[in-house]
């Protein structure tokens, strides 16, 4: 069985408050990105152990890794025999586009349907929250309010299709914990859900990203991305999650071959 594991982005991301046990609370708008990670899972005989094998991006393959976890939270409760997975990785890591978050999900569907465990969408999402708090979005895939730590969705009509959205990404990996130490929580000044209904070309007024000021003060190249982006035509630019990689909303296609000198320049891929 063979999936194709998309990335996401955020729209706009506030940091609201935080949690006694040190989990932030947040609003933001997950939105699918079409880049992705391919994930194939081939049943192994009984007497074997389950795999993971990682090609494209280098990455180590660690026991924590979320694809070896999602099989053995299905695989301590259902019986599902081992397992080998190959996880093909282009989403790049260290960038706020929840490839990892994506992969495990993904992981959980898969067995889900390849096993027939029968598990229904809100089971799948409440293994997926066991996994980290991005993983839920990536069960259903689509365009959702997110509350809470992340966890908690609740669908919204956005649309980006007629747009043509582009992802930079510098050589630049950061950690979404060293990212939220440079954060004060404060309450939103804007209802996200609201302005969201504005014309693409005003978020740009309304629709932040609390991150952002933390991290373009130590890594000055991701503002300069993101103003590049404006430059060439962007109605809206922003960095995705905690960073690094920065997306542009532009009304048509749009080469941007000119920005290489500041990263891996990612168009969306088709399937």
């Amino acid at each position: 069985m063979i999936s194709f594991a998309n990335a996401k982005i955020n729209i706009g991301l506030n940091i609201v408050g935080k949690r006694a046990d040190g989990y932030h609370l947040v609003e933001s708008v997950f939105y699918p990105f079409p880049l992705y990670d391919i994930i194939e899972i081939t049943a192994v005989g009984a007497d074997l152990n389950t795999t993971l094998e990682i090609t494209g991006l280098h990455l180590p393959v660690e026991d924590n890794n979320l694809c070896l976890r999602a099989y053995h939270l299905l695989s301590e409760r259902f019986s599902i025999p081992p397992v080998h997975i190959h996880l093909h990785k282009q989403i790049p890591y260290g960038a706020g586009l929840g490839g990892g978050s994506s992969d495990g999900a993904f992981v959980l569907k898969m067995l889900n349907e390849k096993f027939k465990i029968g598990l229904s969408t809100l089971q799948l999402e409440n293994e997926a929250a066991k996994l980290g708090a991005d993983c839920p979005f990536f069960i259903q895939n689509r365009p959702s309010y997110a509350e809470g730590i992340g966890t908690d969705l609740f669908p919204i009509p956005i649309d980006l299709s007629d747009k043509f959205l582009v992802l930079v990404k510098p050589p630049v990996n950061i950690a979404t914990a060293a990212a939220y130490q440079q954060v004060t929580p404060s309450p939103a000044k804007e209802d996200l859900r609201e302005v969201l209904h504005l014309p693409v070309q005003d978020w740009k007024f309304y629709v932040k990203n609390d991150f952002e000021e933390g991290v373009f003060d130590k890594y000055p190249l991701i503002r300069e991305i993101k103003l590049a982006l404006y430059e060439q035509g962007a109605m809206y630019a922003s960095m995705s999650g905690s960073g690094s990689a920065v997306y542009g909303v532009f009304p048509k296609p749009v080469d941007l071959t000119m920005l290489h000198d500041l990263g891996q320049v990612y168009y969306p891929a088709e399937i």
